[in-house]
């Protein structure tokens, strides 16, 4: 099939889960994670915050009007190439951080603003 836009590339998609609360070196993780990615030189990365979730040990956590912040569930995500994802869970794991990853084959494309005529 023929997709609009840049050819699509294969690609990594590297995701690492974790709870709003959660710090490393004095600062939250989520924005650690983003500035070793940029340090690293990936292109971007995002972060995700979930309405409810649940983990490894069965703990609900939920978006409530009586909550307390900073148990919510959050994704850090990368579209990155096996190198880069291999270095940044090397860096992770050296950091002694614990968390769950996922590491998924994907196929990404750009698409851009057509040029004006």
């Amino acid at each position: 099939m023929n997709m609009p836009g840049s050819p699509l590339q294969p690609a990594l998609s590297l995701r690492l889960f974790m709870h709003e609360d959660v710090r490393h070196d004095g600062r939250l993780l989520h924005e650690w994670l983003l500035e070793l990615a940029r340090h690293e030189g990936l292109a971007g990365g995002s972060v995700f915050r979930a309405v409810a979730g649940f983990g490894r040990h069965g703990v609900l956590h939920e978006q409530a009007f009586f909550e307390l912040a900073g148990t919510l569930p959050l994704v850090a995500e990368f579209i990155l190439d096996e190198e880069a994802a291999r270095r940044m869970l090397e860096k992770v794991a050296a950091a002694g951080i614990e968390l769950v990853y996922t590491l998924t084959d994907i196929h990404c494309g750009v698409l851009e603003k057509a040029p004006a005529p």
